[in-house]
């Protein structure tokens, strides 16, 4: 068997080894569009993240049998395309749940808790230079008593739920689908929840639903000091209308994800006044120790069970 690894890299320092059991392991880092069907042509199974595979590739390609996605959407992957060449494909589901919601949690506090400019305020010796024993120039608040909104209500959105409502949140939902009944929070219209929250969470899909859900008039519905966190998906949220709305609104906002990624020179976002109010993190939310583990494992037993 031959396995072909297109983009190892997004895996960072994660063990790999496991792979070389299974038969001959290629391993490339990246791999560009101009790349692929060539390092893809002899191979049995292609394990690839983000790197896009297309139907015309697969007609080329005599041998492959399976394709491991190692994330959970499939969305670089022609998936009508590997059904007519009878080429299976595999992906990983649930590996990530907890180490995403840790870093919604992560990304609240940093932002309510005016974490960088604290830190910052000890640093650059403004602490030393002071005659008091603390500073409150950047009041924040508690999460208890808080309204929390999750957009999104699925295996993510649930633990977020339970975790916000341990804090003493007050925790509501919006489902996407409109399909998600859940007993143990309140349903609202997302009118209702950009309107009464203090902190709205993001752990949706990016569909025809949710594109572009989050947009200026929406930015506006928002409570002044709201913290918006988005942790779904790129295009969810309108960054140009969020370039604007942060330097005219006193909204704070964290993004792990982009419409693009990695992050354009040309992206609204870079050129906002008010950066003290937007923390963004480079795609990283799924990405624990604990959960890359997972997820390559999960990979491997799907190429043994071909």
């Amino acid at each position: 068997m031959k396995i072909v690894l297109l983009d190892s890299l997004t895996f960072g320092a994660t063990s790999l080894d496991g792979f070389e059991a299974l038969g001959e392991t290629i391993n490339y880092e990246t791999t560009s569009p101009e790349q692929t069907l060539e390092r893809i042509m002899d191979a049995d199974v292609i394990v690839t993240n983000k790197v896009i595979i297309t139907e015309t590739m697969m007609r080329e390609c005599k041998n492959l049998k399976l394709i491991c996605v190692v994330a959970t959407g499939m969305n670089n992957v022609d998936l009508a395309g590997a059904e007519a060449h009878n080429i299976r494909v595999k992906n990983v589901a649930g590996y990530s749940t907890d180490s995403v919601i840790q870093h919604t949690f992560s990304m609240l506090f940093y932002l309510m808790g005016h974490s960088k400019y604290y830190d910052e305020y000890v640093k650059d010796g403004s602490w030393t230079e002071s005659k008091l024993f603390t500073h409150v120039k950047e009041p924040f608040f508690e999460l208890k008593g808080k309204k929390w909104g999750i957009i999104g209500l699925g295996e993510i959105g649930k633990g977020v739920a339970n975790i916000a409502k341990a804090f003493g949140a007050e925790v509501s939902y919006y489902s996407t689908s409109g399909k998600n009944d859940n007993a143990d929070f309140n349903k609202e219209t997302i009118s209702n929840i950009l309107e009464k929250s203090d902190v709205i969470s993001i752990h949706a899909p990016l569909n025809a639903s949710t594109q572009g859900l989050i947009a200026h008039s929406e930015f506006l519905m928002m409570k002044d000091g709201a913290i918006l966190l988005n942790l779904g998906r790129g295009g969810i949220v309108d960054e140009k209308a969020l370039s604007y709305i942060l330097d005219a609104k006193p909204i704070y906002v964290g993004l792990d994800v982009l419409e693009i990624e990695p992050m354009r020179q040309d992206n609204p976002l870079k050129n906002i006044k008010s950066k003290d109010r937007l923390y963004i993190t480079p795609h990283i939310a799924w990405t624990s120790v604990e959960a890359r583990d997972k997820l390559i494992t999960s990979v491997i037993e799907n190429i043994k069970s071909l």
